[in-house]
């Protein structure tokens, strides 16, 4: 089921966000500082191509403040753009009771969208 539900989620979209987070990604790790935050792009562009099937878990135990200082200047910079454009589509898709699983997707990228940094996608 997992599978099937990965091939509609690339073909309605999937595929746009895994390239958008690819590309900031690329972009990010240009510079020494950006790496981190590229690295995070990384992440979220893997859970983009294919999110059925992942969850998303806490690193414990999380390595002191770094991960919150991080998080801030995350939510600073793109945070909060990609933490909105994930609820809008959420909202779009959960119009239908077909895009419900979609949106379902969405309300999760948006967790690691707006703090990626002390979190890791596993395998369910």
């Amino acid at each position: 089921m997992n599978l099937l539900l990965n091939i509609i989620w690339f073909l309605i979209g999937g595929w746009l966000i895994f390239l958008s987070y690819l590309l900031g990604g690329l972009l990010l790790c240009l510079t020494i500082v950006g790496i981190p935050f590229g690295l995070q792009c990384f992440k979220l562009s893997v859970l983009g191509l294919a999110p059925f099937g992942k969850e998303i878990e806490e690193i414990n135990p999380p390595s002191g403040a770094l991960p919150v200082i991080m998080n801030i200047i995350w939510i600073i910079l793109p945070g909060v753009e990609l933490a909105l454009l994930h609820l809008t589509l959420a909202l779009l898709f959960a119009i239908t009771i077909i895009g419900l699983p979609l949106a379902a997707q969405h309300l999760k990228m948006t967790r690691l969208a707006i703090l990626p940094f002390g979190f890791r996608v596993a395998h369910a």
